[in-house]
C-alpha cells in the first residue's frame, strides 16, 4: 500500500513538472468546442424515404463544409410530430431548427419562434435575392421576422384553352397589369366582376347552353366556368377581398373576430355562384360527383378556370393523360382594387429556446440557399429565389410540355403578391376555430336556399366564443 502511494506521488509530481515546463498544450491552443444544432423534420413535409435520404445528404454536406457546427437530423413521422415537438419543448429539450413547415403547422407553436432579425443583420445575409414582399410575408406584429422565404407556391388562374376557344372567348391575361379583352374588343380589369361574366359564358349544360341563356338546365351541367380548387373559405375571402387580420385582442377574454365586410361579400358571391340564377360554380353535391372528379373538378376536365397554387401541378397527370391541356393566367384584382394574391409557403424556423441561435441561423441560411438546391426538388416546391427557378420549371415542363414559358412566368410574377397576413394566419384556439370555418364552408357548399346572413352571424358569434375559451 505504501509503495503504491509512493509511485502515485511520483507520477503527480512528474505531471506538475511537465506542465510547468510546457509539456501540456496551452489553453489557447485547446480545440474549440463544436456546437451541435438539431434539425427537427416532420411538422410539415420531409418524412418520406426519398426526402430523408436527401436531407441526410444535405446534413453531411453542411458538416463537411466547416468544423464549428455539427448538424444533427431528427426525423419524426408527420402524424406524431406535433405531439413530439410539444413534449420536447415542454421538457426543455426542444430542437434548434424546425422545418420545412408551413403557416398551419407553425401556428400550433405561436409565440415560440425566434425573431431572427438581429442574426440576419449580424451575418450580413443578402435579402436582395428575394422579392421584398416575400420577406415581409414572414414578419408578424407579435413575433417579428420568424422566417425567410424558401419553398413557395404562388397562385395562378389555371385555365383550359380549348374551352375558351369553343366559347369564342379570349384567354385570361398573363401579365399583371394587363386587361382582359372581350370578343367585342371591350377591355376590363381582370377582377371578380370580369371573371364572373366570363365564367358564366363558360358554364355549359348538356344542351350546349351557357348559364346566361334562356332554357339553361342547372341540374344537368356539363362543365362550370370557375372552381376555387382546394381552397379554404379563408382563401376564398382573401382572393376576393384581399388579405386581412382575422382577429383583434392580445389576451383571452379580449379576442374578437375582425373578418372584413369584403370577405363576407366574397362568401356571398361564392354562394350565389353555386345557387344563384346564373350559376358558374359547382355545388357541393355536383363537385363531389365521380364525373366531376370527387372534388378535383379542374383535374376532371370539368372547370374552364381553377384558381389555386403551384402545388396543384403535382397532381394533373390524369388531366394530361385524358388529352386535356392547361395554361396559366394572373390572379384577380380584389374588391380593394389591388391584386388579391395568395402564396402558400414552407420554410425553416428557429425556436426561442435554442441555446445557440447564431449558429442555428447559420444552418438555416445554408438550408435555404446552398442546401435548397438539393432539398427543393424533393419537396416539390418552387424556389423563393427567382434566379433558381429554372430547374423547377424544367421538371414541370417535362410533365406538361404543352404549358408555355409565358404561363410558367405567371408563377414567378406571383411571388410579388403574397397574402399578408396569410389566410392561414394564427388564430386563438386555432384548431377549433378553423374547424368552425370549415363547417360554415361545408354548409354553403351543400345548402340550397341558405339563410346566408343568419348563418354568417352564427359563425361570427361562435368564433368570438371559441377565441376566448
Amino acid at each position: 500500500m505504501k509503495k503504491t502511494l509512493y509511485v502515485l506521488s511520483l507520477l503527480i509530481i512528474a505531471s506538475m513538472v511537465l506542465t510547468a515546463c510546457g509539456g501540456a498544450a496551452p489553453a489557447d491552443d485547446a480545440p474549440a468546442e463544436i456546437v451541435q444544432i438539431r434539425w427537427f423534420v416532420g411538422l410539415g413535409t420531409g418524412d418520406s424515404p426519398e426526402q430523408v435520404a436527401t436531407q441526410e445528404e444535405v446534413v453531411a454536406d453542411f458538416n463537411a463544409s466547416q468544423d464549428r457546427i455539427e448538424l444533427v437530423l431528427e426525423i419524426v413521422p408527420f402524424d406524431s410530430a406535433r405531439d413530439t415537438l410539444s413534449t420536447q419543448i415542454a421538457s426543455g429539450a426542444g430542437p434548434d431548427i424546425v422545418g420545412p413547415v408551413g403557416w398551419g403547422g407553425s401556428n400550433d407553436f405561436f409565440g415560440q419562434w425566434l425573431d431572427i432579425t438581429p442574426y440576419m443583420e449580424e451575418s450580413g445575409f443578402d435579402l436582395s435575392v428575394f422579392d421584398p414582399a416575400l420577406v415581409k410575408f414572414y414578419q408578424t406584429e407579435q413575433e417579428g421576422q420568424v422566417g425567410l422565404p424558401f419553398a413557395v407556391f404562388p397562385g395562378a388562374m389555371y385555365f383550359q384553352p380549348a374551352m375558351f376557344d369553343e366559347s369564342g372567348l379570349n384567354y385570361p391575361p398573363q401579365v399583371y397589369g394587363e386587361k382582359y379583352v372581350f370578343p367585342d374588343g371591350r377591355e376590363a380589369d381582370w377582377n371578380w366582376e370580369t371573371i364572373t361574366e366570363v365564367a358564366k359564358l363558360l358554364t355549359v349544360d348538356v344542351n350546349g347552353l351557357n348559364s346566361t341563356e334562356e332554357g339553361f338546365d342547372r341540374n344537368n351541367m356539363l362543365q362550370v366556368g370557375y372552381a376555387p380548387q382546394w381552397q379554404s373559405v379563408q382563401s376564398v375571402g382573401t382572393f376576393y377581398g384581399g388579405a386581412a387580420l382575422m382577429y383583434s385582442g392580445d389576451a383571452k377574454g379580449s379576442y374578437e373576430s375582425t373578418i372584413p365586410d369584403s370577405w363576407k361579400e366574397g362568401w356571398q358571391w361564392y354562394y350565389d355562384g353555386m345557387y344563384g340564377a346564373e350559376p358558374f360554380i359547382a355545388t357541393g353535391p355536383l363537385a363531389g360527383a365521380p364525373e366531376f372528379g370527387n372534388g378535383n373538378i379542374f383535374d376532371a376536365g370539368k372547370a374552364a378556370m381553377g384558381l389555386t397554387q403551384t402545388w396543384y401541378t403535382c397532381c394533373l397527370g390524369g388531366f394530361r393523360d385524358a388529352g386535356n391541356e392547361f395554361q396559366l393566367g394572373i390572379q384577380p384584382i380584389g374588391t380593394n382594387g389591388e391584386v388579391a394574391g395568395r402564396v402558400d409557403a414552407d420554410t425553416f424556423r428557429i425556436l426561442k429556446g435554442s441555446a445557440h441561435p447564431a449558429e442555428a441561423f447559420e444552418v438555416m441560411a445554408y438550408l435555404i440557399t446552398t442546401g435548397g438546391d438539393k432539398l427543393l426538388p424533393i419537396y416539390g416546391a418552387m424556389p423563393a429565389i427567382a434566379s433558381k427557378t429554372d430547374a423547377f420549371f424544367e421538371l414541370k415542363s417535362a410533365d406538361y410540355p404543352f404549358v408555355t414559358e409565358e404561363s410558367w412566368d405567371v408563377f414567378i410574377q406571383g411571388l410579388a403578391y403574397p397574402d399578408n397576413p396569410t389566410s392561414e394566419q394564427y388564430q386563438p384556439n386555432s384548431i377549433k376555430a378553423n374547424s368552425r370555418f370549415a363547417t360554415f364552408f361545408d354548409l354553403m357548399n351543400n345548402t340550397e336556399d341558405l339563410d346566408f346572413d343568419g348563418e354568417y352571424q352564427k359563425l361570427i358569434d361562435d368564433i368570438n366564443v371559441i377565441y376566448n375559451e
